[in-house]
């Protein structure tokens, strides 16, 4: 590892390297799980050789890119079509990968300065750009629907074409959301890391941050992997297994994550319209399919499935083992009513953030004569977060499983240990 002394704030050759080792595990990582998710949706069978630039727009989305979408259906008929909706199975692949590669060359030492740090940071965050910018040029194609409907094939015989779909990466903003991703990432993992090096002026907040945000970490990749389990239980017997595999490969923390805040009282807006969906819970469609806008919480999915009760059960499991997680790991001595504050706030941001990334926006629609949609080829399908609600009580429950995870720990905190590990070296 270059010393600090000659590390400048765009690293050194090693850093350099490093970071172009982290690129390429977490693109390889996201090409990966993106190619084998939109295998199982069934884009190996689209037209025109298009199955690898859509691999190409799922990646760039997962990595905090932008893929715009487009329709057209000739000179008398319009087509239009929205998308906005984050395969986050993909992008969470990549962060883990991408992260861990990062602090691998850091650990080791309790203090680091700002400019080996950036000297990290700056050549992995602009390989990154400009893998993605590659990607994203990759990322485009135009394609015509397949006329399995009279009627669609009536309006290609109308206009002389077919109706087409399209999309294409936005450059702009897919480097700025791709900076602000991976300088998310990197935040995040020293967030995390309790072995990774901070700057000095920042080691005091070492015990009060990093404990809650390794357990609130936890906490999610727990809801993440207790969701491929269900997965894979119901791919292996409701048929259609395909369908759910899709599901998992590309956005199963979409479905996963939101289930966390509805256990914890959380709510959702959402509607589904006409035969286009996605491949939701059954219960869950059957609420966003009702008259207007509907709420999505556990009281209305129950209302179809009082199985949906276990939500609030698993949430209450979990994240009281979360509170424990982060008691254990923090230094003796922490007053509980600290503890509580710690793990509100860290649970509370990161529903936020669920709720930032999970929602869905997604609309297909067929006019003509410019006279309003065509009856049965239109669909529309959305999903957005009750922000203060859902976020209000995160922090309640975070409150509280802080307080109670904070008695629970005294007897199991090894204080040795765990005291030396927690407090870092002076430089």
């Amino acid at each position: 590892m270059s010393s600090p002394s000659t590390t400048t704030a765009f690293g050194g050759a090693k850093s350099w390297r490093d970071g172009l080792a982290a690129v390429l595990a977490g693109f390889a990582v996201m090409f990966a799980v993106a190619a084998a998710g939109a295998a199982c949706a069934g884009a190996g069978g689209l037209p025109d050789g298009a199955y690898p630039r859509v691999v190409a727009a799922v990646v760039v989305l997962a990595a905090g890119g932008s893929v715009d979408a487009s329709g057209g259906a000739g000179s008398l008929a319009g087509a239009t079509l929205e998308l906005s909706v984050l395969p986050l199975s993909v992008g969470l692949a990549g962060a883990l990968t991408a992260g861990c590669a990062f602090l691998r060359p850091l650990r080791g030492r309790a203090v680091a300065g700002p400019r080996e740090l950036l000297g990290r940071a700056v050549p992995l965050t602009a390989l990154w750009l400009l893998a993605l910018l590659g990607t994203g040029l990759a990322a485009r194609q135009t394609f015509a629907l397949a006329p399995g409907d009279s009627l669609l094939s009536d309006i290609g015989e109308l206009t002389g074409s077919s109706p087409t779909v399209g999309f294409a990466a936005d450059l702009p903003a897919t480097l700025l959301g791709g900076l602000a991703w991976i300088v998310g990432l990197l935040v995040v993992s020293l967030l995390v890391s309790r072995r990774a090096p901070l700057p000095t002026a920042l080691v005091r907040f070492h015990t009060a941050v990093r404990p809650v945000a390794f357990a609130t970490l936890v906490l999610l990749l727990a809801y993440v992997a207790l969701g491929v389990v269900v997965g894979l239980v119901v791919a292996a017997t409701r048929g259609h297994a395909e369908r759910t595999l899709a599901v998992v490969l590309l956005g199963l923390p979409n479905l996963a994550w939101p289930a966390l805040s509805v256990g914890l009282g959380g709510a959702w807006e959402g509607r589904v319209e006409g035969p286009f969906g996605l491949p939701l819970p059954h219960a869950l469609d059957q609420v966003l399919r009702g008259p207007g806008r509907s709420t999505v919480d556990v009281s209305s999915l129950a209302e179809r499935d009082s199985r949906w009760w276990w939500l609030v059960v698993i949430a209450a499991v979990l994240l009281s083992g979360t509170g424990v997680l982060a008691a254990v790991r923090s230094p003796a001595g922490i007053r509980p009513w600290r503890h509580a504050l710690h793990l509100g706030v860290a649970l509370a941001l990161a529903v936020l953030a669920i709720c930032l990334l999970v929602g869905v926006r997604a609309g297909f629609g067929l006019s003509l004569l410019g006279i309003g949609d065509v009856g049965g080829l239109g669909g529309r399908v959305e999903l957005t977060p009750v922000l203060w609600r859902t976020v209000g009580l995160a922090l309640l429950w975070g409150a509280v499983a802080g307080y109670v995870g904070a008695l629970v720990a005294r007897p199991l905190r090894h204080r040795g240990p765990v005291a030396r590990a927690e407090r870092p070296a002076r430089p």
